[in-house]
């Protein structure tokens, strides 16, 4: 395993930073701050014909505070943001940081524009494995990589929170896409996933199962169903931003890398065994980015894992099955 030098871990902070900026800047409108269920978020407000629109920035926190107060004083020509972000992406690519490929790049681009992202949108599965390479500074086995699957997850009380929605919706930018609903087994014809026209990217969406008799969900800001699964709530709380690598950036959130491990700990031993191949490989992510945490940021996986351990005897039961078949990782996060 060979870490990225410093520079390249440098570069991609400065692109994520530059991106997160963009991103509140290029909402124009005045940034206002809104409450909701006891919590603070911000709000960019604008005049659009004879409508007054309310676009979600995110919630109140110090960091976010600054970007606003920055973008306000930026200027910044828009081709020239361009042509420097476009810069760093071909420095990060020239340096074997995993890039998107093409098909997911338009995808993820098109989303990210209507808002999927800024709405809480997560990026999930192995897309969002690849831009820990770039995350934790380190080379991952190309092998571990692979997928056309593009996942998207989200919390379904996010509607109460988040007083927007995508725009223009995403099925009129899947239509754009050549994506199409894929036929499910559900009675009420309610897609949680598309598919593109001739094979390539495919679009997941998922949610947290919080009650048992929904398995199919509503995402109300962003416009579409998505499946219900266990133990996604714990994958997705509190995401980080990341860059996918396509053209100039695509500003999206991922998981935390520590709950991303721990999380794949779990999916490993709960699939099918027709799916033996994709717990292999869950168990593989979850084995390298647990030797790289267990190094570089050991309190965060430790909190993680004390975390998950702690949430019922199933989560133990399920985790305890992954690292028998895990030594190495078993010790790192029982030190």
């Amino acid at each position: 395993m060979q870490s990225h030098p410093l520079s390249v871990q440098t570069t991609y902070q400065d692109l994520v930073e530059a991106q997160r900026m963009r991103a509140v800047s290029e909402l124009g409108g005045r940034p206002f701050l809104k409450d909701a269920n006891g919590n603070r978020y911000w709000y960019a407000r604008q005049r659009i014909g004879d409508r007054v629109v309310d676009r979600y920035i995110g919630p109140d926190t110090a960091q976010l505070r600054d970007h606003i107060a920055q973008a306000r004083e930026a200027a910044e020509d828009t081709r020239q943001f361009e042509r420097r972000c476009a810069s760093m992406v071909a420095q990060l690519r020239a340096a074997g940081v995993p890039a998107v490929d093409r098909d997911t790049g338009k995808v993820l681009n098109a989303m990210a524009r209507v808002g999927t992202f800024r709405l809480g949108g997560t990026l999930v599965g192995t897309h969002a494995f690849r831009m820990y390479s770039a995350e934790l500074g380190v080379g991952f086995p190309e092998a571990l990589g692979i997928t056309s699957d593009v996942d998207i997850a989200a919390f379904e009380n996010l509607k109460l929170v988040i007083d927007d929605a995508v725009d223009p919706s995403l099925a009129e930018t899947f239509r754009d896409l050549k994506l199409t609903p894929a036929p499910g087994l559900d009675r009420k014809n309610r897609p949680t996933r598309w598919v593109m026209t001739g094979g390539g990217a495919m679009v997941d969406f998922l949610v947290p199962k919080m009650r048992a008799e929904k398995d199919i969900v509503l995402l109300k800001p962003l416009g579409v169903y998505a499946q219900a699964l266990s133990f996604l709530n714990f994958l997705i709380a509190d995401p980080i931003p990341a860059v996918g690598l396509y053209r100039s950036g695509v500003l999206v959130q991922i998981p935390r890398p520590e709950r991303y491990a721990i999380h794949k700990l779990i999916t490993a031993t709960r699939r099918r065994s027709t799916s033996a191949a994709k717990s292999r490989k869950d168990l593989a992510q979850a084995d390298l980015l647990i030797s790289i945490l267990s190094e570089d940021r050991p309190h965060e996986l430790q909190e993680a894992f004390e975390l998950a351990m702690g949430s019922g005897p199933q989560w133990r039961e399920t985790l305890e099955a992954s690292l028998k078949k895990l030594p190495e990782a078993a010790a790192a996060l029982k030190a």
